[in-house]
């Protein structure tokens, strides 16, 4: 060996002598075993910077202190603690405690004098810790000054003070008393909402989204709401709301906002694909606000090989704006059917009512009439209904883009009667449940029912845009898009007058942002009620988290009629 590898590796066993040396630790034994005081003690203590015993020995009466402080924020005012030194190498600094007897709470005094004690929201400390007969802990003690604290400042109480916060011990008898008394104060309010900034809308628009008038008792969780609310609304890029209880008058609390208009136009451009309409195109430009009232209009197209559409849409906010609004909407559609010569072209109109319900769910309440020209099979013909719908939707979910747990409801109902500008006598409806739960971190669960129907007394009048198909990304996989149908003497998918399909998927995070899948698929389109032949599918497959949601990649195979594999390929929020 060389002398520059000899000086090397010499140096480094000296390093590494000289940092094991340095590593002195602590050491704290407690008879009998005690894991809370342990953890304590080694908090309180810390790190011991050390390089030998000499230098420990330095640091032992100042670690006994640290012991008997955590000692005692435990109830352990008896405690009987020694140290030493030990011989082994590294040198180690042992604490030897024997903890005695812990101090007992005797008396329990926790009370809110004041207006405060009336809140239906107001929780008065009540843990098991703070009862007599209850080991003394200053934790406990301090979370239960601060509780108090928190929710006075939450609830607008500016003034309130603790006019007794007593902890009276007496070691030799081994009890202990707490007093903490709480005078709350009188309870400040909200003053009128005031804005300022570039902001060009009516001023009656803009309190329509306040959540609370002018006198309203004080709440933080308020001024929260302010702020989402009028994030949410789609006008802003910029929020900032104040309410500082220092400038109070009168212990009115005035309430200032600052905002900043987004721009007036987005225009967007996507592409994407998926192996149920192929290569497609999105296009959409919308003006967020055209006059002080806060109207908004715009237009959304997508272009694939089997479906052509645009929509133009104008909105009207009512109260509250950010979640209510009158929508005059219209759109015309081109589709080809079920990989066939079938075609439909739709022209709807109408005005929808978004309504906001208290319980969270999404009403729309509409009243479209469509005109639809097609040819489906043998068949052609020229459709023109009038149909009343109402919708209801709820979403619970715990990320927008990509849930680890919630699920969607959502209920859909429209009908058209005869001679009212319709063809036919028609009530369509669908229904669609989806779920999502996530165990143990990697393993996600998956699940989808949906089942519609189309009742009518001349069903060869029916449009396709009425009728169902099953088969796709989204229905029954190992099926192409629209394949699974009631067909007609010539063996032409023709539509369904009902529609069940449902699908079971299990997930397992292999890495954060990839997760493999398997899952079964089954579903049918039919025209009877009788119990139906569901066709099956199952497979697996590779999810992967974009910035923009899932992107679904799956091979699946159909267990029914002429079996093969199938490749799918989708995008998008899972709920």
């Amino acid at each position: 060996m060389s002398s520059p590898v000899k000086f090397a590796t010499a140096l480094m066993l000296l390093l590494m002598a000289s940092t094991a040396w340095a590593a002195s630790q602590l050491d704290v034994r407690i008879k009998p075993a005690n894991a809370a005081l342990k953890k304590n003690v080694q908090g309180y203590v810390g790190k011991l910077e050390a390089s030998d015993a000499a230098a420990l020995q330095r640091l032992r009466r100042s670690a006994e202190l640290q012991a008997r402080q955590a000692a005692e924020a435990l109830g352990y005012y008896q405690a009987h603690i020694d140290s030493q030194i030990s011989e082994e190498q590294p040198a180690r600094l042992v604490l030897n405690i024997e903890p005695g007897e812990p101090i007992r709470l005797r008396q329990v005094t926790v009370r809110i004098d004041g207006p405060m004690t009336e809140l239906k929201g107001f929780r008065l400390p009540s843990s098991s810790h703070l009862k007599p007969g209850a080991q003394l802990n200053h934790g406990h003690y301090e979370d239960a000054k601060r509780l108090i604290q928190n929710q006075a400042t939450r609830y607008g109480f500016f003034r309130g003070q603790f006019t007794s916060q007593r902890l009276d011990i007496d070691p030799p008898a081994g009890v202990a008393d707490i007093e903490l008394v709480y005078a709350s104060g009188p309870r400040y309010r909200l003053g009128a909402v005031k804005f300022s900034g570039d902001a060009p809308f009516d001023d009656e628009l803009l309190q329509r989204m306040v959540p609370f008038r002018a006198d309203t008792p004080y709440d933080s969780e308020l001024i929260a709401d302010l702020y989402d609310s009028l994030q949410g609304s789609g006008f802003f890029d910029g929020v900032r709301v104040d309410a500082v209880p220092a400038q109070a008058s009168g212990e009115q609390i005035p309430v200032e906002v600052q905002l900043t208009t987004r721009k007036p136009r987005t225009f967007g451009v996507g592409i994407g694909f998926s192996t149920d309409v192929g290569p497609r195109g999105r296009f959409n430009w919308t003006r967020h606000w055209a006059n002080p009232q806060g109207h908004s209009y715009g237009f959304e197209s997508e272009l694939s090989k089997p479906r052509q559409n645009v929509g133009l849409w104008y909105d009207v906010p009512l109260d509250p704006p950010q979640t209510d609004k009158l929508r005059f909407a219209g759109g015309y559609q081109k589709e080809e059917i079920s990989d066939t010569d079938s075609l439909s072209k739709l022209l709807k109109l109408g005005p929808e009512w978004h309504h906001r319900l208290d319980s969270g769910w999404q009403q729309v309440l509409s009243l479209k009439w469509q005109r639809e020209e097609y040819r489906l099979g043998d068949d052609s013909g020229l459709s023109t209904l009038l149909m009343p719908g109402a919708s209801y939707s709820f979403l619970q979910s715990d990320n927008r883009l990509d849930p680890h747990n919630g699920y969607r409801v959502q209920f859909d109902l429209a009908a058209a009667k005869k001679g009212l500008l319709s063809d036919a006598d028609v009530v369509h409806g669908n229904v669609m449940l989806k779920g999502l739960t996530t165990l143990w971190e990697r393993h996600r669960f998956l699940g989808r029912v949906q089942v519609g129907g189309t009742e009518t007394n001349d069903y060869s009048s029916i449009p396709p845009s009425l009728r169902y198909y099953a088969g796709g990304d989204q229905s029954v996989r190992g099926y192409d898009y629209q394949s699974l149908s009631p067909e007609n003497a010539k063996g032409e998918r023709v539509g369904g007058r009902y529609l069940v399909a449902g699908s079971l998927e299990y997930q397992y995070a292999v890495a954060e942002r990839w997760r493999l899948a398997s899952f079964v698929d089954q579903g049918n389109a039919f025209d009877s009620l009788e119990i139906p032949t569901l066709k099956t599918g199952v497979g697996f497959g590779v999810r992967w988290v974009s910035p923009v949601g899932p992107l679904r990649l799956d091979l699946a195979h159909a267990l029914d009629g002429d079996g093969g594999f199938r490749l799918h390929f989708s995008m998008g929020p899972e709920l």
